[in-house]
């Protein structure tokens, strides 16, 4: 079992567990979240993404079967009058196969992403995540990230 790095060329592998995390978010939010594209342009999407250098994924293995990924973005944040300036990485998709949380997989991804946070001199990990998803909220609260803002919308329709 290892944390690896995901290349462009690779993002077919996170298909599977995007799409237990996305079909989620749809199954509670449809109003939201529209169902996912067909593989191919999810695929380009991915991995037009993920050229991006401030952009990574990283893979949990398992027995050469991908078993959790979180993709994150390293964002140097300028001071204002009213924040601080902060080197930060936003995590913006963790997924654990349903069949194997529970097991530190989470954990680990999020491990390896704040260890590389550090050496590359960053001093922030942020995230956001749904309402309904406790699991994510008790995944981000074990890992050491705390609420600091509430993010609210009202939509039309």
């Amino acid at each position: 079992m290892s944390v690896i790095t995901i290349s462009p060329t690779q993002v077919h592998r996170l298909l599977p567990l995007l799409h237990q995390a996305h079909d989620l978010h749809v199954q509670h939010q449809p109003q939201r979240y529209a169902p996912l594209p067909e593989s191919a342009e999810l695929v380009t999407y991915l991995s037009e993404w993920l050229c991006q250098t401030e952009v990574v994924a990283l893979g949990y293995e398992g027995n050469q079967t991908l078993l959790g990924y979180a993709i994150y973005e390293n964002e140097r944040r300028a001071a204002t009058p009213f924040r601080r300036a902060e080197t930060r990485a936003m995590l913006h998709h963790i997924s654990v196969d349903a069949g194997h949380r529970r097991q530190g997989i989470g954990m680990a991804l999020i491990t390896e992403l704040r260890r590389r946070l550090l050496r590359d001199g960053g001093d922030t990990l942020a995230t956001s995540y749904a309402t309904f998803n406790t699991a994510s909220a008790k995944l981000m609260a074990r890992a050491g990230l705390q609420p600091v803002i509430s993010f609210a919308e009202w939509r039309a329709g």
